[in-house]
């Protein structure tokens, strides 16, 4: 097998792995409750701190830590973050304007599950992304360890996008494969990032900066709004900090593994 190919065997290969580790979300999820109000204003409160979280902790952290390459990665990351919020905003509001949610609804989404599945999938890129990069510094292992860090990282990103669909009355099954499916960007971006490393590294500050914004943007208009509005205030604050502060202590183990 040549150089090439085996480069874009083992980022696809990888990418199709962590890719089906997001599906893995779905197992403890399962065991949930779905009927109840107060389960239901839990587990959107859990999923926007694990949200919360992953965008400030991993997503912006990383865009950040790219200085050292790219000097104005830090500014580049404020501008994606706030170029992602506007374009959730749009989508928003084009979904409301055109009375897309009609459509949506009838495929079992709800608007709220819809944006978080784009906002999901859009973060996928970046990691896709990251894959490629890893494995094109030419350390195997290096390349390695970031797409089984991208892939431990998945579980609880399935995690939070099947509390909302589970609460929805979504199968186990097709929690499983949306979550799945929310990753898909990351086998189909790995094998082109690593073989034009210098055409897609210079976007990933901008790329975690959109991402984190997107899901920054749905946290505030959906996922705490509706965990206030069943549970109240008191179970919501500790949703949120139960959720972040999960993510930030699977967020810490992954850098001690890399």
């Amino acid at each position: 097998m040549t150089d090439t190919a085996s480069l874009i065997f083992w980022t696809t290969f990888t990418g199709i792995i962590s890719a089906l580790a997001t599906g893995l979300g779905a197992i403890p999820v399962h065991f949930v409750q779905s009927g109840s109000k107060l389960v239901r204003a839990f587990s959107s409160a859990v999923a926007a701190g694990m949200m919360i979280s992953a965008s400030v902790f991993s997503l912006a952290q990383e865009g950040i830590a790219l200085k050292a390459k790219f000097p104005s990665a830090p500014y580049i990351v404020i501008i994606g973050l706030l170029c992602g919020a506007l374009f959730f905003w749009l989508t928003e509001k084009t979904i409301s304007d055109n009375h897309i949610e009609k459509t949506i609804f009838a495929k079992g989404f709800s608007k709220k599950s819809f944006l978080l599945f784009i906002g999901l999938f859009i973060h996928s890129i970046p990691e896709g992304i990251a894959i490629g990069v890893g494995f094109a510094t030419g350390n195997f292992n290096f390349g390695l360890i970031m797409a089984i860090a991208i892939a431990v990282h998945n579980i609880p990103e399935g995690i939070a996008i099947s509390l909302p669909l589970k609460n929805e009355g979504a199968s186990t099954s097709r929690c499983a494969f949306l979550s799945i499916l929310t990753s898909l960007p990351q086998p189909i971006m790995a094998a082109p990032s690593a073989l034009l490393t210098w055409f897609f590294e210079p976007l990933l500050p901008f790329g975690l900066g959109f991402a984190g914004g997107a899901m920054i943007y749905i946290v505030i208009t959906e996922l705490i709004p509706d965990a206030l509005k069943n549970g109240g205030e008191t179970l919501t604050a500790w949703g949120v900090m139960i959720g972040l502060s999960g993510m930030l202590l699977i967020t810490n183990l992954l850098q001690l593994i890399r």
